[in-house]
C-alpha cells in the first residue's frame, strides 16, 4: 500500500515524496460571484499568444517565397536542393526550441521565457530580409524555427495559468488562432510582394510581442513555486482586477502548494523522479498519441502541399485561390472553435474532429481513385466540386477540435513543478509528428498513390476515436489543481459531482 502511494506522488521536498491526502469537497460559489475581470485575462492571453503567429508564418513563408527564389529574375537564385533546405531548416530548429523553452520556463519563469523567445525570431526574419546569399537565408530559417519552437509551450502555459476555469478553454485556443492567422498572412502578403519584404514585415510580429510582454506580470502559479506569495498576490490582482475574490483564489493556490510540497526541483534526481511519476507520464502519453493521430489525419499534408493536392484532385478552379480561401476558412473556424471550446468541452470537439476528418479523407480518397481511373481511360473528370468540398469540410472539422484541444491541454494537465519541461517535451513530440507525416507524404504517395494515402489518413482518424473515447479526460471548467489531483490519483474522476437539492419545509 505504501509503495502505491509513493508511485502516485509527483511532488518532492528534500528528496521525500509528499503524502497523499484526500481533499474534502468544499462548497463552490456558483454563478459569476468572485470572478475576475474577463477583459484583463483576455488582453493578457492575447499578448502572450501574439508570438504564436510566427509559427504559422514559418509554415507559410516557404510556400510563397520559394517560387520567387527559384525564378530566373530573383536576386538570389536557388536550386531545387537549396529550396528543400530552405523549406525544412525551420523544422530542424523547432524541436530544439521546444526543449529549450521547457527548461527555461521552470528556471526563469513563463514571462521571461516569452520575452527571450522573440530574440531569435527577430534576428531570423531580419537576416532573411537582408540576405545576400543562400547561407544567410539558411541561418535565418534556423533561427525562425528555433523561436517558433520556443514560443509554443510558454504561450499556452502562461495563458492557462493566468486564466480562470470558465475562460481557460477559449483563451487557451488563442495560440491555434495565431498559427492559422500566420499561415494566412504569408499566403496573402506573399502573393503581392517579394520574399525579402515579406520577411521584413514578418519581423514586426515578434517585436510587438516582446514589447507587449514587458507590461505583463509573471504567473501567480510560478511565483508561488519560488516561495514568493507577496508577488504572486500582486500579479493576481493585476490579472483579475477589483471584482475577484483574490484572497480566496490565492489561498487555494497556497494550500495546494503546502499540502503537496510543491517546491522548486533542483537536483537531477528530483527532476527525473517527477518526470517519471504517473501524474506526468499519463497525460504526456495521452497527448503524444493525440498529436500523432491529429497529424496523421493529414492536416499538415494539406497545409504544406495544398496546391499539389488541389491539382491532383482535378478541381477546375484556380489552385492558388482555393489555397488562400482554405486559409481564410481555417482562421474563421479556429475562432469558432475557441468559442465552442468554452461551451462544449474537449471530448465532444475531439470526437467531431475524429469523425469529420476521417469521413472527409475517405471521401477524398474514393474520388481520387476515380480520378486515376478517368486519367487511365482518357475520360474527363466529373463532379469536381466533391474534392473541393471534402477539403473545405476537412479543414472545418480539423480546426474545431484537433487544431485546438491538445494545444490547450498542454497548459492544463501537467504538474506545476514540471509543467515547463514537459510542456516543451510535448510540443517537441507534436512537431516530430508534423515532420514525420509531411516528410513521408511523397514516399507514401509514390507507394500507394494519392487515393491510398488519403484513405490511410482517414482510417487513422476514425481509429483514433476509440483511443479518445477511452483515455481522453474532460478538463473543461476544472481548476489546474483539480486536474493535477486527478492524474496524481488523489481523485478518481474529473466529472463534477452534482449536489442534491436541499429539501425545504
Amino acid at each position: 500500500m505504501d509503495s502505491e502511494k509513493s508511485d502516485s506522488a509527483p511532488f518532492i521536498k528534500n528528496g521525500t515524496s509528499a503524502t497523499i491526502t484526500k481533499t474534502p469537497e468544499k462548497t463552490v460559489k456558483t454563478g459569476k460571484e468572485g470572478r475576475g475581470e474577463a477583459l484583463r485575462q483576455v488582453l493578457a492571453a492575447f499578448v502572450a499568444n501574439w508570438g504564436t503567429v510566427n509559427t504559422g508564418m514559418a509554415f507559410g513563408f516557404s510556400a510563397t517565397a520559394l517560387p520567387q527564389l527559384k525564378s530566373a529574375a530573383s536576386s538570389i537564385h536557388v536550386t531545387d536542393s537549396e529550396a528543400s533546405w530552405i523549406a525544412s531548416l525551420s523544422s530542424a530548429g523547432t524541436p530544439i526550441g521546444c526543449i529549450l523553452s521547457g527548461y527555461l520556463m521552470d528556471n526563469i519563469g513563463r514571462r521571461r521565457t516569452l520575452i527571450l523567445t522573440e530574440v531569435p525570431l527577430i534576428l531570423g526574419w531580419i537576416l532573411i530580409a537582408f540576405a545576400q546569399n543562400v547561407p544567410m537565408i539558411y541561418v535565418g530559417r534556423l533561427l525562425v524555427g528555433l523561436g517558433s519552437g520556443m514560443v509554443g509551450a510558454p504561450a499556452r502555459v502562461y495563458t492557462c495559468e493566468v486564466s480562470q476555469p470558465h475562460l481557460r478553454g477559449m483563451l487557451g485556443a488563442m495560440a491555434s488562432v495565431g498559427v492559422s492567422t500566420g499561415v494566412l498572412i504569408q499566403y496573402v502578403i506573399g502573393s503581392v510582394t517579394s520574399w525579402n519584404i515579406l520577411a521584413g514585415l514578418s519581423a514586426t510580429v515578434p517585436i510587438l510581442s516582446l514589447l507587449g510582454m514587458l507590461f505583463l506580470p509573471e504567473t501567480p502559479n510560478y511565483l508561488l513555486t519560488q516561495d514568493n506569495a507577496v508577488k504572486a498576490e500582486k500579479a493576481l490582482a493585476k490579472l483579475r482586477g477589483s471584482t475577484c475574490d483574490l484572497q480566496d483564489e490565492i489561498q487555494k493556490m497556497i494550500s495546494f502548494k503546502e499540502k503537496n510540497h510543491v517546491e522548486p526541483l533542483k537536483s537531477p534526481k528530483e527532476i527525473l523522479k517527477a518526470l517519471l511519476s504517473p501524474s506526468t507520464l499519463k497525460p504526456f502519453g495521452i497527448l503524444a498519441v493525440y498529436f500523432f493521430i491529429y497529424q496523421w489525419c493529414g492536416v499538415n499534408t494539406i497545409t504544406f502541399y495544398a496546391v499539389e493536392v488541389f491539382e491532383a484532385s482535378g478541381a477546375q478552379l484556380d489552385k492558388y485561390w482555393l489555397t488562400i480561401s482554405m486559409g481564410v476558412l481555417r482562421v474563421i473556424f479556429t475562432v469558432v472553435g475557441c468559442i465552442l471550446c468554452r461551451r462544449c468541452g474537449r471530448r465532444p470537439l475531439t470526437f467531431v474532429s475524429a469523425i469529420g476528418c476521417g469521413s472527409t479523407m475517405i471521401t477524398l480518397a474514393v474520388y481520387l481513385y476515380f480520378v486515376q481511373y478517368w486519367k487511365d481511360n482518357n475520360l474527363p473528370p466529373q463532379q469536381s466540386w466533391i474534392p473541393v468540398a471534402s477539403l473545405y469540410l476537412f479543414t472545418i472539422f480539423c480546426t474545431l477540435g484537433y487544431l485546438i484541444v491538445p494545444w490547450i491541454m498542454i497548459g492544463e494537465v501537467y504538474p506545476t513543478q514540471v509543467r515547463g519541461v514537459v510542456g516543451g517535451m510535448t510540443t517537441c513530440a507534436a512537431h516530430l509528428s508534423i515532420f514525420s507525416v509531411v516528410k513521408t507524404f511523397p514516399y507514401i504517395k509514390y507507394g500507394i498513390h494519392d487515393y491510398g494515402t488519403f484513405g490511410l489518413y482517414g482510417v487513422i482518424s476514425l481509429a483514433g476515436l476509440v483511443f479518445f473515447y477511452i483515455f481522453l479526460p474532460e478538463t473543461k471548467g476544472r481548476t489546474l489543481q483539480e486536474i493535477e489531483d486527478y492524474f496524481c490519483g488523489r481523485t478518481k474522476t474529473l466529472k463534477k459531482v452534482k449536489t442534491p437539492p436541499t429539501e425545504t419545509a
